[in-house]
């Protein structure tokens, strides 16, 4: 499916005493799964000995019986699942990364994009450091280390380093006795805490993640905030906040984000809901039936059908068990792959007018083969809504759309897209509208750069995902 994808998904846990928390971090990535799909990993912390084990494939795939008994006991742990940004879909790209170092081991797993990884990279290697991986998370743990060398605290040395980072970051790092978790002064990607009923502590991307090890939601982390878990409590340091205007990725809410999650203490289900309605009212349209593409979709369609009064029906059918991985060499044979993951409910759409919603589109090939399932299911007309804006340029914060001259808004107008993808009608959500989702407008603060080009941040010197890793002949040597 052509859609756009995050990075990935981190988790964390600091027990109360020694325990199997590499389960606990199992199934709080499982909860994860839908931010990165590419690769997964966990590292435990056994009394300062690290060990950990991370491939690429699903959490179920990498992390058998077998392994995770192998990671044995420990009080603290960290795990990641992830979707490449900066760097391919390799096995040394694999997070957390792992530094051993006279300090003490850290281990590190990052969610979001740094704007100024390649100048940093550049600085780093010109004084003689060496990496083993291509993706921007390697270049915080070589700065966070360095740092440690005179910094009273890792936390500290975290500080620090913040002072150097632009873009996108939430993190969560162990040392020997600490968990520490961060957000980016802007906020771009979410990060929360929370606490189980045996007292341990629990850090996630989204709250879906807490609640799959049974942790009780204390807080989101502020932007700029660095939290300290520690046998002395919780710490939180503050220095940061306030450091950068607020700019939250409305992304999250339109598509990232699991539908059950909490997200700076706005229900992403009933934000998606609130997208639908507005869509409503902006591209009213007599039809006969409202649809959602799953799985973002489905909630959209639900608000567009309560505030439209038309009626809400199932009109496509998601096959849970094909993975998003799927690679066809051909186009009859994509074509048969689309099928293999969609399929249309004729008894719902044939020869109904049907509003057809879907949280985005990006170069519109799928939205084209969707909308021929339903014609094939024999729908009389097919109207497409979209709960998000035209997408006319790239991010640069965590997201996989780094070429804005992939993305089909950029390159044609509404009426050219609604011709090339056969539908009826387009409508889209405004920009005006987008940033209301998650709470009517009261909240400020979001990042919908790719919506309307203004970036919270400057842009990166180097633009491409495989920015450290070209050929030779695409380097100008």
């Amino acid at each position: 499916m052509a859609k756009i994808h995050e990075e990935c998904g981190v988790f964390g846990i600091f027990a109360s005493h020694k325990k199997d928390v590499a389960s606990s971090v199992y199934f709080g990535l499982h909860a994860l799964q839908h931010r990165g799909q590419e690769g997964a990993g966990i590292v435990v912390n056994d009394d300062g000995l690290f060990s950990y084990h991370k491939d690429l494939g699903l959490v179920g795939d990498v992390f058998t019986n077998d392994v995770l008994a192998k990671l044995g006991e420990g009080n603290i742990a960290i795990g990641h699942c992830r979707y490449s940004t900066s760097g391919s879909n390799d096995r040394s790209n694999v997070q957390p990364i792992v530094v051993k170092h006279v300090k003490g081991p850290m281990a590190l797993c990052h969610n979001g994009n740094l704007t100024n990884s390649y100048e940093l990279r550049e600085d780093l290697e010109m004084h003689g450091s060496i990496f083993h991986t291509t993706s921007d998370t390697e270049v915080i743990s070589y700065l966070i280390t360095k740092e440690r060398l005179t910094a009273p605290s890792i936390e500290s040395a975290v500080e620090r380093v913040m002072d150097k980072l632009i873009g996108a970051y939430s993190l969560i790092l162990m040392s020997p006795s600490k968990l520490i978790a961060v957000r980016d002064p802007h906020g771009f990607r979410p990060i929360c805490y929370g606490v189980t009923d045996d007292g341990d502590y629990v850090v996630a991307s989204e709250t879906c993640a807490l609640d799959a090890v049974g942790a009780k939601l204390i807080r989101d982390l502020t932007p700029g905030e660095i939290v300290v878990f520690s046998p002395e409590g919780v710490r939180s340091i503050t220095d940061h906040i306030g450091t950068a205007e607020r700019s939250m990725c409305i992304f999250e809410y339109i598509y990232f984000a699991r539908p059950d999650s909490v997200v700076d203490g706005v229900s992403v289900h009933e934000a998606r809901q609130r997208a639908g309605s507005y869509l409503a009212e902006e591209h009213p349209v007599d039809a006969d039936v409202v649809i959602g593409v799953p799985d973002s979709g489905i909630d959209g369609a639900l608000g567009y059908a309560r505030r439209s009064g038309i009626p809400y029906g199932v009109g496509l059918i998601k096959n849970k068990y094909v993975g998003r991985t799927f690679i066809a060499p051909d186009q009859k044979l994509r074509e048969k792959a689309v099928k293999m993951k969609l399929n249309a409910v004729s008894a719902t759409v044939k020869g109904k007018k049907v509003v057809l919603i879907d949280d985005s589109i990006v170069r519109g090939t799928t939205s084209a083969r969707i909308v021929r399932l339903l014609r094939e299911a024999g729908a009389a007309e097919v109207h497409m809504r979209v709960t998000a804006p035209k997408f006319i340029d790239a991010c640069y914060y965590g997201t996989d759309i780094d070429d804005p001259a992939v993305l089909i808004a950029n390159n044609h107008t509404t009426e050219e897209i609604a011709d090339i993808i056969g539908v009826d009608s387009l409508g889209f959500l405004s920009v005006e509208n987008v940033v209301k989702i998650p709470d009517g407008g009261k909240t400020k603060g979001y990042c919908i750069a790719c919506f309307d080009r203004n970036y919270p941040t400057r842009v990166p010197v180097e633009r491409k995902k495989g920015r450290f890793e070209r050929k030779i002949s695409e380097k100008g040597e």
